[in-house]
């Protein structure tokens, strides 16, 4: 009774005062942490290391720190690059998996101070931040495939240097934001001695969100990570890794009908979702030699709607090359999808409008192997990234039914793809089913076409029409595809500012 009447007690101080607020207590609301952690809502991952300079996603901590050799290393480029595409805050990778530290480490011989450049990245990204006006957060690795101490049987050892690099990290460096712990799969959750680590951040960075990737489990005692299309029923799943005070399942993207509420030990928790997304089409993290293209504006600026919408936070990874500086042409993608968000300071995130598509009656032509449970077309309109609508055949119809009160004037199309991995293990390469394609209105009793293309539909395909349009039905009709289609969402959506045409 008396430990309830105290958590009581705080979550109360947490509501009216951010003293406490740091903590993670069980909650219905967001505390003060929380609260800066969605304010934020949009920044810039940035990937760089040893893996830069070998072309992998993963390396195993056997490339030479000498590897690193950056030849026109630019840390305030980077940032001004961030300021100026609208992010808010950058998230620094510090050590991914291989162990490899981008600041000289009194604990490690395997950083910036042993290669042949030998800044302290940590030191500049974060001057760069305080420079231009943003936050500055970082990704360390649980993981570490380099530190002999890993693999000894006593894991304490580790542990403790673990929290000899975090002390330098936390202690050094000014503010930070945000700590994104990544690789905790590699052991048993309790091995990681988080409360420990939660505590030790909260003391020396009291407004440090702390976050575990793959921290949502289906049971308690379960290491089973969840999908995010799953999180759509308050206080089902489990914490794995606690405290954490945000939730992190990489690169996976929230339902629409996001919940909010995690069970830790028969407690409820208030914990916001942050996505992490990449610049590149090819879904790599650390810059390649051979340049890859950047995913088109219309599928980054949906993203951010979807990915900022309901109270979370989005990520997008623009890696600086082994020159040390951001490509020009992925510095330009980043900065026109600011201006084209028309995101300012200070200011709310702009909306997608109103979708109202979502959960609609909806008909197919065919389904894969007549699986209605697993591949039918409600998956289509559901409001999950993970869930699909396919086809059997290749020139497949979708009939989503509306309420013809509603004006639209936009259609975004989430296409399922075809799927390469690259030789790296972890980026992709793909290619679009759909072809050639058309997208009609029912009107008069007939159907009308408002759009047609003979391009690939692409990851993401965005229609605006000059005017808004009534219909009691819209159909997607396939006119050409290499593999029976499949798509992850149809969305139409009202937007504001658009000419009124019935459709009725």
């Amino acid at each position: 009774m008396m430990k309830k009447l105290f958590l009581l007690l705080i979550s109360v101080l947490c509501v009216t005062d951010g003293l406490f607020a740091q903590v993670l207590v069980p909650s219905q609301l967001p505390n003060h942490t929380q609260k800066l952690l969605m304010k934020r809502g949009y920044g810039m991952f940035i990937h760089f290391g040893v893996n830069t300079f070998s072309d992998d996603e993963w390396s195993d901590g056997t490339i030479p720190a000498t590897a690193y050799n950056p030849a026109d290393l630019d840390c305030d480029q980077w940032v001004r690059v961030a300021r100026d595409a609208g992010f808010r805050y950058v998230l620094l990778v510090t050590k991914h998996h291989d162990g490899f530290c981008l600041w000289d480490s009194k604990y490690t011989d395997y950083d910036v101070a042993s290669s042949r450049v030998k800044t302290d990245v940590v030191d500049e990204v974060s001057k760069a931040c305080k420079k231009y006006g943003l936050q500055f957060g970082i990704y360390y690795s649980l993981w570490d495939r380099h530190e002999p101490s890993y693999k000894d049987k006593d894991f304490t050892k580790y542990i403790q240097f673990m929290t000899n690099q975090l002390t330098e990290l936390l202690s050094n460096y000014g503010q930070v934001c945000e700590l994104w712990f990544d690789g905790g799969w590699d052991k048993e959750g309790k091995d990681w001695h988080i409360p420990e680590i939660y505590e030790l951040v909260k003391r020396l960075q009291p407004d440090c969100a702390v976050g575990v990737n793959n921290a949502i489990v289906d049971k308690e005692d379960s290491k089973d990570f969840i999908l995010p299309d799953s999180m759509v029923v308050d206080n089902r799943y489990y914490m794995q890794y606690f405290p954490t005070d945000f939730r992190l399942r990489d690169p996976k993207i929230a339902h629409k009908k996001d919940k909010k509420q995690y069970l830790y030990q028969g407690e409820s928790y208030y914990l916001p979702f942050e996505h992490t997304i990449c610049l590149s089409n090819s879904w790599n993290w650390f810059q390649k030699a051979t340049p890859r293209p950047v995913r088109d504006l219309d599928e980054l600026e949906e993203l951010f709607y979807w990915c900022t919408d309901n109270d979370n936070t989005l990520v997008i990874n623009v890696s600086p090359d082994s020159t040390g500086r951001i490509r020009e042409y992925e510095a330009n993608a980043v900065i026109e999808l600011g201006r084209r968000l028309g995101i300012r300071r200070n200011k709310p995130f702009p909306k997608n409008g109103k979708c109202i598509s979502l959960e609609a009656k909806v008909q197919a032509s065919s389904v894969y192997q007549n699986n209605v449970g697993e591949y039918g077309p409600q998956w289509a309109v559901d409001g999950g990234m993970q869930t699909r609508w396919a086809s059997s055949d290749t020139l497949p119809q979708l009939v989503v039914h509306l309420d013809e009160s509603e004006m639209f004037n936009k259609v975004s199309i989430f296409e399922y793809c075809e799927t390469r991995t690259s030789d790296d293990g972890i980026s992709t390469i793909r290619y679009n089913r759909i072809q050639s394609y058309q997208i009609d209105i029912w009107k008069q009793g007939q159907w009308l076409t408002v759009y047609m293309s003979d391009q690939p539909m692409r990851d993401c395909k965005v229609i605006r029409f000059p005017q808004y349009y009534q219909t009691s039905k819209i159909r997607l009709k396939v006119l050409k595809a290499i593999a029976p289609p499949s798509l992850y969402e149809f969305n139409v959506l009202s937007m504001p500012d658009g000419k009124y045409i019935s459709g009725k």
